[in-house]
């Protein structure tokens, strides 16, 4: 009888309804059916620079190592306590090299020939001040530097400038996918998206040659001429039109 009402409850109870998949509809994408436009545009700042790099060494040779070392220490110590006279700080003095080679004579059918040492030390030099840009390089080679490369021109803060040509590059962007549309009969509606491909920084332009002359007869220092220089962004804009 237990057994009965059992399967009798086990009938009556209700059944729960099968779980069934509900299709998802596709949610169609943003850009989908649009019209797109590519374009790429550059943008470009010129500024005075504020900060020059270069590079101040002392070569030395001598018969035996120590001797070819010692030499270009005392040299060398001449050449950084003359960048401090000139105002350069300490901080933007910094060893970039030091090196100590053999050097040998080579005569066919013999071997080497061992003829005494090659010292050289580099100091990477930031300078600051760039008026005194010439009178600085003067007092290195006075006090023993006898390798110098350089100046390399550039802004010691280059962002907001950087900034500003990014600006103009977004805004020749606009103007050129402006064109284009109009051309197309269409219109723009929208960034649809918008990267940065790098900025870069030329060389600075060549001063003018009076004016270089000018700064070599009103003293006898080296002259340089920092000009100026330009930095370049160029973005990539997706435009939608319609």
């Amino acid at each position: 009888m237990f057994r009965h009402l059992a399967a009798v409850a086990l009938l009556a109870s209700p059944v729960p309804a099968l779980a069934q998949p509900v299709a998802e509809t596709p949610r169609p994408s943003v850009l989908a059916g649009s019209t797109l436009l590519n374009v790429s545009a550059e943008g470009r700042v010129e500024r005075a620079p504020d900060v020059a790099d270069l590079s101040a060494g002392v070569l030395t040779q001598a018969a035996t190592a120590s001797e070819a070392m010692r030499a270009n220490a005392e040299r060398m110590t001449a050449v950084v306590a003359a960048l401090k006279r000139a105002g350069v700080a300490e901080r933007d003095i910094q060893t970039a090299g030091l090196n100590l080679n053999p050097q040998y004579v080579y005569r066919e059918n013999q071997p080497p020939q061992l003829t005494g040492y090659q010292a050289i030390n580099n100091v990477a030099v930031r300078v600051r001040d760039l008026r005194d840009m010439g009178r600085t390089i003067d007092a290195l080679v006075a006090q023993g530097a006898n390798q110098i490369n350089g100046p390399t021109f550039r802004l010691d803060k280059p962002e907001p400038a950087l900034d500003q040509a990014r600006v103009e590059a977004v805004r020749k962007a606009r103007a050129r996918a402006e064109l284009y549309a109009g051309a197309a009969g269409l219109r723009v509606k929208r960034i649809a998206s918008i990267s940065e491909t790098g900025g870069m920084v030329p060389p600075p332009y060549p001063m003018p040659i009076a004016r270089a002359e000018a700064m070599s007869a009103k003293d006898a220092s080296t002259p340089v001429a920092p000009g100026e220089v330009e930095m370049a962004v160029t973005v990539n804009v997706t435009f939608e039109l319609e």
